[in-house]
């Protein structure tokens, strides 16, 4: 492909280091972030022959109009730059991982004596937050665990010890249920209550085993001082966390601290599933989702989702069992692709999570898909019923004119199938036969070339033609119908833009559709659509003849001057015609005189 001079100079300025690369299209906006071991040898990839045949990549390479990039030091600083560049501007060819929740997070709240609670928002006011955790059930099992082994308070009151001092509180309805054992009338020290406290941060940090001796320590004691009522209420605790820990533990508790990562994928759809073991206890269990724009390698969403999973939720685990290498390995970070062992247990447990997840979310995406095209039934049904059609019009193409005083007459046909756009099979047509303003012939023009071609070519024809327009236009089809011998073998109708009508031939009176109606919608859709397509294919041609105008040659006339000449006097020879203080008034007196000068005028 041919590369603007300023696209060239970048490739041949791109160095040989590693980087991160950002593609700007006209609008001077970001398209896609990409990063690079080798910023020459990558970027230069994108304008090669052999990416050609990738649809979507010629897309990107095509609206590239500008590129820039950062150096950086290593592979990992790129991933990093990379990752921070997509989440600030999200550009359009970039795959976004989602997870379509906010996390749950348990709190020690910054007070005299600390309440434990759950919460969604992070508050910076000295609280000490554990988490996030992925699943709302594991928290409410740790809050449940917490409660059973400490009765802690749950009261809002501020327990200064000033104020327990002063005895200005009296035990509530949790005291005497034996919930609370009653710091707020001194019937328990801080000392007590920050012992279980730190107590709590072990279970909530997956330390159990710690936990699990501490409480045997205690029993003991009280045992070995005969106070078997309190050693056989410890025993109880054990017991509890015993039950809880048998649940969340399947493999050695020798893995300590490991993260794994796996992958599964369909043709359009990529899942990372992750967990996190603490002490052999599966901890956090998530899964994030993405759909595939470009082709991506696995390795490179590998790469994005463990990145984006360990920051999001806080991991600082050096060792990461993976299902797959990643393309940019971390530093510090020992990665394991296992082949036996227990390992190789939680990885088989971590690719049936993402293997399940990937059916889930393309059963959801097919079932979506099938409701769509079930509403699109039913509302092709109903344009059949309200419209007397004699078939359902699952095929409809509409036409429209576009002109400017009659300048550039283009027309446009847009096609829906079942309801929907079929965008592949718009087409443009500029007006051959027609001088000046004709709508009527126009129209006449392109519904006869359009359908003697598909005749021509043995094209499946339309069920229903929409016309946008009155009876005039609806006539002036029906003409071209005619003459290729289609009246009757395919329905027509026209609608009026003032009020709506509906037209159909033979009928003098027009149908007026419930403007709530999804019927009317339709045809307004397609209608709409039809215009839009035109008005946008006559301003570009509209465009390329007043850039190619005789006033684009004037030293001092730019493109931006001419445009603002033709909107204002819609000719050439208009211009021509026009006074010095009328040009002055459109682009200024300076510019004007230029002009006049140029046309060899007296100012």
């Amino acid at each position: 492909m041919e590369l603007s001079t300023e696209i060239q100079k970048t490739l041949e300025n791109l160095p040989h280091l590693p980087g991160v690369y950002q593609y700007f299209n006209a609008d001077h906006k970001i398209i896609y972030v990409g990063k690079a071991k080798d910023l020459k040898k990558r970027v230069s990839s994108y304008f090669a022959k052999e990416h050609h045949d990738n649809a979507k990549l010629r897309i990107l390479v095509r609206n590239i109009h500008e590129i820039r990039f950062i150096v950086v030091a290593s592979e990992s600083d790129a991933l990093l730059l990379e990752n921070n560049l997509i989440k600030e501007y999200q550009p359009r060819y970039n795959i976004l991982l989602k997870d379509d929740k906010s996390f749950p997070w348990i709190a020690i709240k910054r007070e005299t004596f600390p309440r434990i609670v759950y919460t969604r928002q992070l508050i910076k006011d000295g609280s000490e937050y554990f988490g996030p955790f992925t699943s709302t059930v594991m928290v409410k099992t740790l809050l449940s665990l917490i409660k059973q082994l400490f009765p802690l308070r749950t009261c809002k009151l501020d327990l200064s010890l000033d104020k327990i001092t002063r005895k200005m509180y009296k035990p509530c309805l949790e005291f005497h249920m034996g919930n609370c054992l009653g710091p707020c009338i001194a019937k328990q020290s801080l000392d007590d209550y920050m012992e279980n406290i730190q107590t709590i941060r072990d279970i909530l940090k997956g330390n159990l085993n710690q936990v699990s001796q501490h409480l045997k320590q205690m029993m003991n004691a009280f045992a070995k001082d005969l106070d078997f009522e309190n050693a056989n209420l410890i025993k109880e605790k054990i017991a509890i966390l015993d039950n809880y820990r048998s649940k969340s533990t399947i493999v050695n508790p020798a893995i300590h601290n490991v993260d794994v990562f796996s992958l599964a994928s369909s043709d359009k759809m990529v899942v990372v599933n992750y967990l996190r073991v603490l002490n052999g206890a599966i901890v956090q269990v998530h899964s994030m989702f993405t759909s595939l724009k470009l082709d991506e390698d696995l390795s490179e969403i590998l790469s994005m989702a463990i990145l984006e999973m360990r920051e999001k939720l806080s991991s600082n685990a050096r060792e990461i069992v993976v299902s797959q290498m990643p393309d940019v390995q971390m530093q510090g970070i020992t990665y394991t692709i296992p082949k036996t062992g227990d390992k190789l247990k939680l990885l088989e447990l971590s690719m049936r999570n993402s293997k399940m997840f990937l059916q889930e979310k393309l059963k959801q995406s097919s079932e979506m898909a099938e409701k769509k095209g079930a509403k699109a039934n039913i509302i092709v049904q109903q344009m059949k019923d309200v419209l007397c059609l004699e078939k359902l019009p699952l095929h409809m193409e509409c036409f429209d004119n576009s002109n400017l005083q009659g300048t550039n007459p283009v027309a446009s046909c847009v096609v829906f199938k079942n309801g929907k756009p079929s965008v592949k099979d718009y087409r443009h047509f500029n007006i051959k036969t027609v001088t000046g303003i004709d709508d009527f012939a126009s129209m006449k023009e392109i519904v006869y070339r359009r359908y003697k071609r598909l005749l021509d070519e043995n094209a499946p024809l339309p069920d229903l033609i929409v016309i946008d327009g009155g009876k005039g236009q609806l006539g002036a089809a029906l003409e071209s119908l005619d003459k290729l011998n289609l009246v009757g073998k395919i329905e027509i109708i026209s609608i009026a833009k003032r009020l709506e009508e509906i037209f159909k031939p033979g009928d003098s009176i027009p149908l007026y559709v419930d403007k709530k109606s999804p019927v009317l919608k339709v045809i307004q859709h397609i209608r709409n659509e039809a215009h839009r397509f035109g008005i946008t294919f006559h301003r570009n041609k509209r465009s390329n003849t007043w850039m190619n105008s005789e006033f684009e040659n004037i030293k001092g006339i730019g493109e931006k001057t001419v445009n603002e000449l033709f909107i204002k006097f819609k000719s050439a020879e208009a211009i021509h015609q026009a006074s010095l203080e009328e040009l002055a008034e459109v682009i200024g007196m300076a510019k004007a005189k230029i002009l006049r000068e140029h046309l060899g005028k007296d100012n």
